[in-house]
């Protein structure tokens, strides 16, 4: 069948295989998994996404939200219909500790990588002086280069 322009194709559906792969090696370093059984983890794992976050609209439609935000699948006091989340809803309640694990550790990188992208603000000097050293470096290199490309032309 083909596609229009409003019909997704399978591929953009799914995660990619490679990250899909990557996580399987991870998990189970010392086993070899068949192709036909990574494909099956890889459907799994593209419906299971696909049930939480439609699960977590309904949620957000129920709350007259536009965005769906980890407390809509996580945490039940955010949440209408006696306090059920996606998780509970679809019978993964027990996995709640462990998917609040993980959105925690990723709060934590996501904090670090914005005072990361600080620092160079906080270096003090202004954005005017940063150009003009980089330019600087630039033709530094250009100028090595020319440098290296004249002694091979000459063959020393």
């Amino acid at each position: 069948m083909a596609t229009t322009g409003t019909v997704c194709d399978d591929d953009e559906l799914t995660l990619p295989r490679a990250s899909v792969n990557k996580m399987i090696k991870e998990i189970l370093p010392n086993i070899r998994v068949a192709n036909e059984s990574r494909e099956l983890i890889l459907n799994c794992c593209t419906e299971f996404i696909h049930l939480m976050s439609s699960e977590a609209n309904d949620i957000c439609n129920q709350q007259q939200k536009k965005t769906i935000n980890a407390e809509h699948i996580l945490l039940g006091e955010c949440v209408v219909k006696a306090g059920e989340e996606a998780l509970d809803r679809l019978g993964f309640g027990d996995y709640r500790a462990d998917a609040e694990a993980v959105l925690h550790d990723c709060k934590a990188v996501a904090a670090k990588r914005r005072r990361q992208s600080t620092r160079l603000e906080n270096l003090g000097i202004p954005e005017e002086e940063l150009l003009r050293q980089q330019q600087e470096l630039f033709a530094k290199v250009k100028a090595a280069l020319q440098y290296v490309q004249l002694l091979i032309y000459l063959g020393l």
